[in-house]
């Protein structure tokens, strides 16, 4: 919120400076950047080369070479998180050309191979059972020989994505070296946040279809990709937000069962973490020398994220405080694993964790892990039925013994159901503790009432030329039921370009904008779904009043239709109906701005003229909720099922006003009705 408050902002909880990006993710080509708490553009645009991870890393080196310039007594800390290889996988084409043909086997064949050699490695235990595919998903053969070069090409950038990654990450390693600090630094490399994301569903060319709940296949994308983005050399470019297909999302967690978003089975969040310090020196009176002697034998103990930072006070010899600036802080969650360095035996220390997401649901207790799948799957679209009646009380509970089973295997919980019972008490104390209860509440917003999301407390905004960078759960909002009017105040010329005003950028969005005269309001429900009204006639110059109106059929179901409408000083200009709107959100990290389009472009027409700034003078934008019922809507309650035509045009014309012509007649169950 560019109005603060920044307490949550990474220089308010304890960084003195912060570069980066504050939203789950990111584009790698159009990134919404922070510097400390301001927004700010990339260096470069996607046509000169830029890529936020290798912004990223030139940034760390930055901090590092300056830290050695001026303050080369002084310790640091970095949090080096880059957006790769988070969705959306972007990466110059190159990259991506590496890896073609290597995938060509499909994704069981894959998950062979790559078990194959996490045990030559020693990577597991050579008594790991490789998990089967689960009956829901997608075999390789039953992919249309067709259809295969566009799956492939998906894992392919994917795979080009990682590597660039790494090699960003590298770079970073290499200026320490190159400063003399490698063998004094502390490096804790985690490879993600969870297991493989599954979220692509069939695969896709814009990962937000899935969390909208909107319908996709693959020759719908397919046309789309064709028509407006040059085919498949466009996936991993700045144009589309693609994810690979679920099934590559199973291959990637060999040897585990399930993907990200179930906490019940370790494909979901078991990550390889590596750590380095090969020769720490005294900096501080009192602190205790740590070395890490080289071990290529991964260590077995359990543990968590939470222990990094117990590693950390641990190794640098610092006590955790009770108190900071007089608040008494929560108890220090985690333990540290300093005592696994060097000792690759050595009895663990941590007894319990617990997993929870969504519902889905387990815990740990002294080798023993016991978990609930919970109501969502993943890598199929959202069952109904399913998710309606889910209730935590009957989920039937699965039990692992990991000490002889690395993968879960073998589920024990028929077997031993005393030993369910006691990890289900486990698991209550642990998420009471936590303050998980209750179960499921993540999905409250996200599944069954998105209209209660993150958003604004306004309902009207009065709102003035140049301002941006207004995050989309503080700006007016645009989603399935939200009725609402924008009345622009503003001054144009003969041939008016620019944005009015956007929120959201390629993925989705929403965008009114003038070009050589015209008025546009673009609603972009992700790259499948593109509504566009245009007035009839350019706009004459002058000072103008510019209304837009979007009323939805109902505030209810998953992505309602919308009407649509544009007005210029009172008088009706253009119309369109938006078949299917955006439930939850239009973009993870895309802003909405006034008198121009930051970041990736929400329209096609302007996408080579970003941003797009508006040559007239905006006076001001007034946005407000509103009630209102859609043309459906209207025509429904105001037609009985038996009309005939001829008695719909002999319908008052004062009442239809600008409705009755143009029209066609659209079938429904119960009704006739235009359709302008």
């Amino acid at each position: 919120m560019k109005s603060g408050p920044f307490d949550q902002y990474p220089t308010g909880l304890g960084f003195s400076y912060f570069y980066g990006f504050l939203a789950g993710e990111t584009s790698q080509y159009n990134p919404r950047l922070y510097e400390n708490t301001n927004p700010i553009e990339p260096p470069r645009k996607p046509e000169e080369g830029y890529h936020l991870t290798e912004d990223m890393a030139d940034q760390a080196i930055k901090f590092i070479r300056a830290n050695r310039a001026l303050t080369p007594d002084r310790p640091f800390f970095i949090y080096f998180a880059p957006g790769g290889a988070h969705g959306p996988h972007h990466v110059h084409k190159e990259w991506a050309d590496k890896y073609k043909g290597k995938f060509d086997m499909g994704w069981e064949k894959l998950r062979n191979i790559t078990f194959e050699k996490q045990k030559a490695m020693g990577w597991i235990p050579n008594s790991t059972k490789l998990t089967p595919i689960d009956p829901t998903m997608v075999k390789w053969k039953e992919i249309p020989e067709e259809q295969r070069a566009f799956q492939l090409r998906l894992m392919e950038v994917y795979a080009g994505y990682l590597e660039h990654t790494d090699t960003q990450d590298g770079k970073v390693v290499e200026e320490l070296e190159r400063q003399g600090l490698f063998n004094n630094t502390l490096i804790i490399y985690v490879l993600g946040d969870n297991g493989a994301s599954a979220e692509g569903i069939h695969g896709t060319i814009d990962e937000l279809l899935a969390e909208n709940a909107l319908p996709s296949a693959y020759q719908q994308q397919m046309e789309v990709l064709n028509r407006d983005f040059g085919g498949l050399d466009a996936l991993g470019s700045q144009h589309v937000d693609k994810m690979y297909h679920s099934s590559w999302a199973w291959a990637l967690d060999t040897p585990f069962k399930s993907t990200k978003l179930v906490a019940a089975h370790f494909g979901g969040m078991r990550t390889p973490m590596v750590m380095s310090w090969p020769k720490a020196k005294k900096w501080k009176k009192g602190s205790t020398e740590k070395v890490i002697k080289h071990d290529p034998t991964p260590r077995s103990q359990f543990h968590h994220v939470c222990d990094i930072a117990p590693t950390i006070y641990e190794a640098v010899g610092v006590q955790f405080p009770t108190r900071v600036e007089g608040a008494k802080q929560m108890p220090l969650d985690g333990v540290s694993m300093v005592y696994t360095w060097n000792n690759v035996s050595v009895k663990e220390r941590k007894s319990a964790q617990y997993f929870e997401v969504m519902g889905s649901r387990g815990v740990y207790k002294d080798g023993w892990f016991a978990s609930v799948f919970g109501p969502r799957i993943p890598w199929a679209e959202a069952n109904e039925t399913r998710m309606r009646e889910w209730n935590p009380d009957t989920d039937v509970w699965e039990l692992y013994d990991l000490t002889r089973d690395f993968s879960q295997a073998e589920d024990l919980a028929k077997e031993m159901p005393d030993q369910v019972a006691k990890m289900k008490q486990i698991f209550l104390m642990e998420a009471t503790a936590n303050k998980v209860l209750p179960i499921g509440a993540g999905l409250y917003t996200i599944y069954y009432h998105p209209e209660e999301g993150p958003h604004s407390p306004l309902t009207e905004w009065k709102l003035y030329e140049g301002l941006t960078r207004i995050a989309e759960s503080n700006a007016p909002g645009f989603h399935s039921g939200q009725n609402s009017l924008a009345t622009i105040d503003v001054e144009i010329s003969a041939n008016a370009s620019g944005v009015l005003y956007c929120v959201g950028g390629t993925a989705g969005g929403f965008s009114v904008y003038m070009d050589n005269g015209y008025l546009y309001a673009e609603y972009m429900s992700t790259l499948l779904y593109r509504y566009i009204a245009k007035s009839t006639t350019p706009l004459q110059p002058g000072t103008r009043k510019i209304q837009v109106r979007l009323i939805f059929e109902t505030t209810k179901g998953l992505g309602p239709p919308a009407d649509l409408t544009l007005f210029v000083d009172g008088q009706q200009v253009g119309w369109v109906k938006v078949e299917k709107s955006i439930r939850l959100v239009f973009d993870a990290s895309e802003t909405f701005d006034v008198g121009m389009d930051l970041g990736s472009p929400v329209s096609l027409l302007y996408q080579n003229r970003t941003p797009f700034k508006f040559n007239g003078k905006i006076n001001l934008l007034h946005v407000k909720y509103i009630n209102g019922t859609s043309m459906h809507t209207w025509w429904c309650r105001l037609i009985r099922p038996t009309i005939s035509l001829g008695q719909l045009l002999k319908l008052d014309r004062a009442l239809l006003g600008p409705y009755v012509l143009p029209f066609f007649l659209v079938q429904s169950r119960r009704t006739s009705f235009i359709r302008l």
